[in-house]
């Protein structure tokens, strides 16, 4: 068995231009799902919003790098785990909040400022950490990665289609609210049947590798939902919007992450597995934790200005 940074998954270019276009449909049915009002909710939350942004773009990239060094897995593998904390939150962790008797309202506005700073957030705050790594940085110098041709690629998949469904909702009302669930649903069903595909395409691989990433994904996946709610908790927030930016931050887009790897790094074998994995693994421990919250009462009770969606 070949070591795993030097295996490069199979995804031939056509299907890579298809599961783009699935990505940017997604966003699309991420936007059309979003108001205005939602980012302008943030301005009346603005503690909560700050320990959702600082978890997730600050604290999470940090945390996996220690785990890095912690675990010590293999390069690729490592920079999987980079990449991956590094992808913005997807709209399931919407859904899985209101599951978890959480703040909907902030999920919502936080999943689309937070697509909304990914988009130059994410690729610098990749080449940082990844550059930082001891063992993975010469893997990431051979790759010769620019973090302005990775923005320009996360603007066309995720800026663009993210714009076009905000004034698609704003300007036609009514198509958004008979559609607009329809869209959400049939674009999460593209996306995981293409993360499937790309599973299924590669199986070997992922039989002879997925015990390297395995362990590395489960704690790394704990670690950040408990990053989000630790660090809600460190700036007081109520049980309610602690549930919610423990969600947030612990649903990350690996979706995006696998485009990402087939793009940019043609699909390298342990960042491919990680980011697979995790795309399926993310969703049962999410929906696991967001079960298990909806068993148990909220501390305090629901704040009475706290707002959700209709």
């Amino acid at each position: 068995m070949q070591p795993v940074d030097l295996i490069h998954l199979n995804f031939n270019p056509a299907a890579l231009a298809v599961l783009n276009g699935v990505l940017a449909f997604l966003m699309f049915g991420i936007a059309l799902d979003t108001r205005l009002d939602d980012f302008k909710r943030v301005a009346r939350m603005p503690v909560a919003f700050a320990a959702g942004i600082l978890a997730q773009f600050i604290a999470l990239p940090a945390i996996t790098f220690g785990l890095t060094l912690l675990l010590q897995p293999g390069p690729s593998i490592a920079l999987g785990m980079i990449l991956v904390a590094c992808c913005p939150p997807g709209n399931v962790s919407n859904i899985l909040t209101h599951r978890a008797n959480g703040n909907v309202a902030l999920s919502v506005s936080m999943t689309a400022v937070s697509n909304a700073i990914a988009i130059v957030a994410m690729p610098l705050n990749f080449a940082f950490w990844g550059g930082l790594h001891p063992s993975a940085a010469p893997l990431l110098k051979t790759i010769a990665l620019d973090p302005l041709q990775m923005v320009g690629h996360i603007l066309l998949i995720i800026g663009l289609p993210f714009a076009l469904g905000l004034w698609c909702a704003h300007r036609f009302e009514r198509w958004t609210a008979r559609f607009k669930k329809p869209v959400r649903i049939l674009s999460f069903l593209a996306l995981i049947g293409f993360i499937i595909g790309a599973i299924a395409g590669n199986w070997r691989y992922f039989l002879d590798y997925v015990g390297l990433v395995l362990l590395a994904v489960v704690l790394h996946d704990a670690l950040a939902f408990g990053t989000g709610y630790a660090v809600a908790r460190a700036f007081g927030l109520s049980d309610y919007d602690r549930r919610a930016v423990a969600i947030e931050v612990g649903i990350r887009n690996a979706g995006l992450g696998l485009v990402l790897i087939f793009s940019f790094f043609g699909g390298l074998g342990g960042m491919a597995v990680v980011a697979g994995v995790w795309g399926f693994w993310d969703i049962i421990a999410g929906m696991t934790l967001a079960g298990w919250w909806a068993r148990r009462p909220l501390q305090g009770g629901v704040p009475v200005l706290a707002e959700e969606r209709a």
